[in-house]
């Protein structure tokens, strides 16, 4: 045999409560059914109880509604004739009786826990008599008759000899289907109604299944079983096929609702699994419990969670060595009725950490200054200090006694992610690890243990995308169209959480819809930069990428502030990376001490893999002395363009029409872009530069820098005159020109200069960059890094390269 607990949302619907009908009558073996009020009944029993004794008449209103919905059940499930009649008296019956103990309540303006107690029961008792009139050839047992209590330190008990003897007495013989109410006991002694607390149900069923030997109980609830983590937290969370008893028992005590505490341990001595199933989803294999689980490879089984932590400090000078501090300190909690469900202590006894639950701190602050008033008052221990809003998380899984590292990888996770961990606990059988964080973080800290530890189907990165011009735009074209071959490929969910233009945001911790995110940004509310800090830090989110395709110094001014907050960023903006070497030098600074990323490789070269080139070369011990550099495709395109039959001005022409040139082409002509490559390029080869530094050789007049850009155009064909005269004596000479930037010994420079055929760069085409660099190590023959060096989809594949980096892809 085996016995069967339905829970509230169970027999909450005429649908669930049908399928529970189903569920019952398609079993082949004698079965004892256990089942709770109505879904959301007992609160409202609560309720009610509390509306009489404060002298409120409404709570006449709430008893109808509560009498009304069993009536209107009964309609729905039990077809017209004498059952109907039959349970309907029997129904109403119990339900006078619920009415007079209200009345009675309302009239004295009393509410003890007796009554408190009778009046609760009323749920399971009318539940149970509507299920066992519904289901086929079902007897119902009065629980009343066999689960009994007694008083302990002033609490009611399970008194387990005579409960297990009378439940046995009870099943001599078992029939078919027997229907049980959940939750309800009697003293042993008084025989007054009394309960197992809430979550009683999954206690009454266990309690019968260990003391009948069943083959299994089963929980019927509305989940397909226990989860790796809360699915609402987490998306990707899924179900544990199996579990140990301990491993179940370590989830439920921290926040795992899937089953009540108490009920693991009657079956686990008996070696009785437990099956999780869903009354929903009755299909789904759903989660084994059990002593010995199959072998499983994963460290760590799932993780749990209680909100509403307060930590309670307990400290002094005078506890160091001293024995009976904490006995004193557990004792008077637990004197006064509260639970303390974490507990950690310095190795040098100087304090000692408790976790309790928000609505118990003032209290437990209050008696435990109490207790050690003489104490407080000598200056020997300090008042308690109580940090409230906090969230208490539990890593579990027995296999973590078996692998090293696994604390260490945990709060290496946290620590990268921009959790600080505030207490932490973990018993010598290393089967759960559970820490304290704040509040606010809570959501964070689960999906990054989820992720990190290859719970989660896939990892997961959050991206912030700001910027939608040709750059951004090609980028959104390059991740929408790998983003499934990368989540099936890789294993990478790349997420963009967030899409900013300069005039407008949107932001969706679910993920946006880039097929549509033209629409999304049209429909999007008005932004700016603020908003656009407050919205990327306050989301909060994991593994969190902000990528900067914009050329906005405002937009480069947050960098510092994503950092400090554990967000990695990656620029296509050189604004930062090229500005105060102080500013420079403290957004590299904070990335490390972060544990996060700063990466700007196309600021240099677009797609080359110049600055990564650079960085290995230097972590590797070599060190640069040489850099040689044609940077900007915009001005190689024009002077590889300018001949005898296209003068200067017509090329200047050309690269805007290409699109190679900014609008105003006098940015690139200024060379202030190819200074500022240089400077980045100097700076991360270990050189401290600044833009002032480089000497800039510009090839055309200060005066063409200065009024519109229609003036500038107007005058521009008065050089083409003079450049054609100087390309004439260049092209004799056998050389070719080429905008080179140049570091050595110090010394920055950035000119036009006239290179010979035997130089690299003599046959640099297109808009193509090339950087050489001579090091001590190449020093006879320099590295050269050659290709395309400009162009928004060379450009938005260097970034989308730099977010695969942060993915260690």
């Amino acid at each position: 045999m085996k016995v069967l607990k339905f829970g509230g949302t169970s027999v909450g619907s005429v649908e669930s409560i049908l399928s529970v009908k189903r569920i019952v009558e398609a079993q082949d073996e004698p079965v004892i059914v256990v089942v709770s009020a109505l879904g959301g009944i007992t609160d409202q029993l609560l309720r009610t109880s509390q509306l009489a004794v404060s002298g409120d008449v409404t709570y006449l209103t709430a008893y109808a509604e509560m009498a009304e919905r069993h009536h209107t059940m009964i309609d729905a499930i039990i077809p017209a004739g004498p059952v109907r009649d039959g349970l309907i008296c029997t129904v109403d019956s119990l339900l006078e009786e619920l009415r007079s103990i209200f009345q009675g309540v309302y009239l004295i303006r009393d509410l003890s826990p007796k009554t408190q107690a009778a009046i609760v029961s009323y749920g399971e008792r009318l539940s149970s008599t509507i299920v066992a009139t519904l289901i086929r050839g079902a007897q119902w047992y009065d629980s009343r008759e066999f689960i009994k209590t007694e008083v302990k330190g002033g609490r009611s008990l399970l008194a387990s000899d005579l409960t297990n003897e009378l439940v046995r007495k009870t099943w001599t013989t078992i029939p078919q289907v027997s229907l049980v109410p959940g939750f309800i006991s009697t003293d042993a002694e008084s025989g007054e109604i009394t309960n197992l607390g809430r979550g009683g149900s999954d206690y009454t069923a266990s309690i019968i299944a260990a003391a009948l030997d069943a083959d299994v109980l089963e929980i019927w609830t509305d989940v397909d079983g226990f989860m790796t983590a809360d699915p609402r937290v987490i998306s990707s969370a899924y179900v544990i096929p199996e579990l140990s008893y301990i491993e179940a028992m370590e989830l439920c005590n921290f926040g795992a609702k899937v089953v009540y505490p108490p009920t693991i341990y009657p079956v686990c001595i008996k070696n009785i699994p437990i099956l999780i199933k869903n009354t929903f989803n009755p299909d789904a294999p759903g989660t084994i419990i059990k002593k010995e689980v199959a072998d499983d490879t994963r460290s760590i089984k799932g993780i749990s969670s209680i909100k509403g932590t307060t930590l309670i400090t307990v400290s002094g000078l005078s506890m160091v060595g001293v024995i009976g501090v904490n006995r004193r300190i557990f004792s008077v909690l637990a004197a006064n009725g509260i639970s303390v469900f974490m507990v950690s202590q310095a190795s040098s006894e100087n304090s000692t950490s408790i976790g309790v639950r928000d609505e118990d701190a003032t209290e437990a602050c209050r008696v435990l200054n109490e207790e050690f008033a003489k104490e407080i008052k000598t200056g020997s221990m300090f008042p308690m200090q109580a940090e409230c809003g906090l969230a208490t998380v539990a890593v579990v899984g027995e296999n973590m006694k078996h692998t090293p590292g696994i604390a260490g990888k945990l709060f290496g996770t946290l620590g990268r992610s921009g959790i600080s961990v505030i207490a932490c606990a973990q018993g010598a059988s290393e089967t759960n690890i559970s820490f304290v964080v704040d509040g606010k973080y809570l959501r964070k800290t689960l999906n990054v243990i989820h992720d990190a530890f290859f719970l989660s189907e896939y990892q997961v990165l959050n991206l912030f995308l700001c910027g939608v011009g040709t750059v951004g735009c090609s980028l959104i074209e390059q991740l929408a169209s790998q983003q499934e071959e990368l989540k099936q490929e890789h294993g990478l969910k790349l997420n963009v959480v967030g899409l900013a233009s300069s005039k407008k945001a949107v932001f969706d911790r679910g993920g946006l819809d880039l097929t549509h995110w033209r629409e999304l940004l049209d429909a999007a509310p008005a932004s700016n930069t603020q908003r656009l800090r407050d919205e990327v830090i306050g989301m909060n989110i994991f593994n969190s990428v902000f990528v900067d395709c914009t050329a906005s110094a405002e937009v480069a001014s947050l960098y510092q502030g994503f950092l400090e907050h554990n967000i990695n960023v990656v620029a296509a903006n050189k604004i930062a990376a090229s500005s105060d070497y102080k500013n420079y030098h403290e957004l590299k600074a904070t990335a490390q001490r972060r544990g996060v990323k700063y990466l700007f490789e196309t600021n240099v070269g677009a797609g080359l893999p110049i600055i990564r080139t650079i960085n290995d070369l230097i972590h590797s011990g070599d060190k640069i002395l040489r850099i040689e550099a044609v940077l900007s495709g915009t001005l190689n395109y024009i002077f590889n363009k300018i001949s005898a039959d296209v003068p200067f001005s017509e090329t200047v022409r050309m690269a805007k029409a290409e699109g190679y040139s900014e609008p105003d082409p006098r940015i690139d002509l200024s060379g202030k872009d190819v200074i500022r490559k240089l400077v980045i390029l100097a700076r991360e080869a270990g050189y401290q530069v600044e833009q002032a530094d480089v000497d800039a050789q510009l090839f055309i007049p200060n005066s063409f820098f200065e009024g519109s850009v229609e003036q500038f155009w107007e005058k521009l064909p008065t050089l083409d005159a003079d450049f054609e005269q100087r390309r004439q004596r260049v092209v004799a000479e056998g050389k070719r020109w080429r905008f080179v930037a140049k570091y050595e010994d110090g010394r920055a420079s950035v000119a036009l200069a006239e290179i010979p055929q035997s130089h690299p760069f003599y046959r640099l085409e297109g808009s193509n960059n090339i950087v050489m660099l001579t090091t001590e190590r190449y020093r006879e023959y320099p590295m050269l890094i050659q290709g395309y060096g400009a162009g928004a989809s060379v450009t938005a594949a260097g970034v989308f390269a730099d977010i695969m980096s942060i993915a260690n892809i």
